[in-house]
């Protein structure tokens, strides 16, 4: 089981981090006491294989001193864990801007007085851990963007930088209305309407027959070929983004026949080139 125990300066992006992190596939908690940290990891490695990646959120409020801190780990590398210790920070000024604009009271501030004196007193009791840390980020002038591509660095391994991003490819009947979710939204009613020829009418786009004659015409193998080169290029750019869910909508008038084929395809297509990817068809089965 991998633990990642992520410490550092109140106002640096704790809970960020374990938002990104989450999205990577860890189980996270934010701000758990110390003492109940190694029991948690007992009862993870109870779950049998339910919970792999977790990560753990502390802040000054839960580490009196670093030795603590440090007894901590050692017990959770005592149950054959591979662990890691996450040191967030920024600079004073920024921890103090982020504080004001928050108007948010730090956690050794409790007067409301003198916050960077609060500020520089956090950094000094936590420098001991700054030290031990396996991995430091600065988040001074650092976007969400990328802070999310430095994680994926750090914790996504070679070869699976498509796995951070979840497709989703939606089928759906313009008469039924948008989706809302969309990222990208194609209209396919361009297409030949299989509605229109009466053994096809009451079939749908997973039948191999309806199929077979949505893609018997240039113009829909035109389109799948041009929409999965663009899907092929602007997805790795989302990934840089830090995007990790992505909705491909497919429409057509009623949802039942040309979307749904081309939706199936879509994803087809997606699977093979190694991400994630669920099919949807919303309105397949109404009238």
């Amino acid at each position: 089981m991998d633990i990642v125990v992520i410490s550092g300066i109140s106002g640096a992006g704790k809970s960020q981090v374990a938002a990104a992190l989450e999205d990577l596939g860890f189980y996270c908690v934010d701000n758990m006491p110390l003492a109940m940290i190694p029991k948690f990891a007992e009862l993870c490695f109870a779950t049998q294989g339910r919970y792999e990646r977790v990560a753990l959120v502390t802040d000054i409020r839960a580490v009196k001193s670093a030795d603590e801190l440090f007894m901590t780990l050692d017990e959770i590398r005592e149950l054959g864990c591979a662990l890691k210790l996450l040191f967030i920070e920024a600079e004073t000024e920024t921890i103090v801007r982020r504080y004001k604009e928050t108007r948010r009271r730090h956690p050794l501030d409790l007067s409301g007085r003198d916050l960077e004196k609060a500020v520089l007193r956090e950094v000094e009791l936590l420098a001991p851990i700054k030290i031990k840390a396996d991995e430091v980020i600065d988040t001074t002038g650092l976007t969400l963007s990328k802070l999310q591509r430095r994680l994926n660095k750090l914790f996504q391994g070679d070869g699976e930088e498509q796995k951070a991003l979840n497709v989703t490819v939606k089928s759906f009947g313009f008469k039924h209305g948008l989706p809302v979710e969309a990222d990208i939204l194609f209209d396919v009613r361009f297409m030949p309407n299989p509605f229109y020829i009466p053994e096809l009418k009451p079939r749908t786009g997973l039948d191999n027959i309806v199929k077979d004659y949505v893609f018997g015409f240039s113009q829909s193998n035109d389109f799948l070929s041009k929409f999965s080169e663009m899907l092929d290029l602007l997805l790795p750019y989302f990934i840089e983004e830090g995007r990790r869910y992505f909705v491909v909508c497919l429409g057509c008038t009623g949802g039942r026949h040309r979307s749904p084929a081309m939706a199936e395809a879509l994803t087809e297509f997606l699977s093979e080139k190694g991400y994630p990817v669920d099919c949807i068809h919303r309105d397949i089965d109404r009238d």
